[in-house]
């Protein structure tokens, strides 16, 4: 990681391996669930969709990963690229968790990125959709954190 916390490699223009590691290190933070540490990725001015929720500025984003991750428990993420241009990173992922009642899903979704030249988020649009499924249909089902190394992603598990 860069020794200045204003600059976030890999920066743009991306190759499609500083856009794989980009998103590799997304999906890291947000598997780790430390909202105020994942918010730092992000411009202080970003913008976001989620869903039919919109997020203005840095704090919002945490206050957004606070609640997220309040409701969504043992939440466990994989994402993947899909396309990338010069500061633009196209990816699908997939997560599974469950509610406060122990209903599990996995929630489908795609989202569109656009980075400044230090690398932090400025725009984010995302689109999610919720399968309900069981517990014994679950597929991500490493320790809480990273993923592992060795994990499946999705184009191998079929998803």
């Amino acid at each position: 990681m860069s020794a200045n916390p204003n600059v976030r490699p890999p920066l743009p223009p991306f190759t499609r391996e500083t856009a794989i590691q980009k998103i590799r290190l997304a999906e890291d933070g947000w598997n780790g669930r430390d909202a105020s540490k994942v918010a730092l990725a992000y411009s202080t001015d970003t913008r976001w969709r989620n869903r039919a929720e919109f997020v203005k500025n840095r704090e919002e984003a945490q206050a957004f990963l606070e609640r997220k991750w309040a409701k969504e428990l043992d939440y466990r993420l994989i994402k993947e690229l899909w396309a990338f241009t010069d500061n633009r990173i196209a990816v699908r992922y997939a997560y599974e968790w469950h509610d406060d009642a122990g209903n599990w899903f996995r929630s489908y979704g795609n989202e569109n990125w656009e980075f400044g030249e230090d690398g932090l988020m400025k725009v984010r649009h995302a689109s999610i959709n919720d399968l309900p499924i069981k517990e014994g249909d679950r597929k991500f089902r490493w320790p809480l954190g990273r993923r592992p190394d060795d994990h499946p992603g999705l184009s191998e598990l079929g998803l």
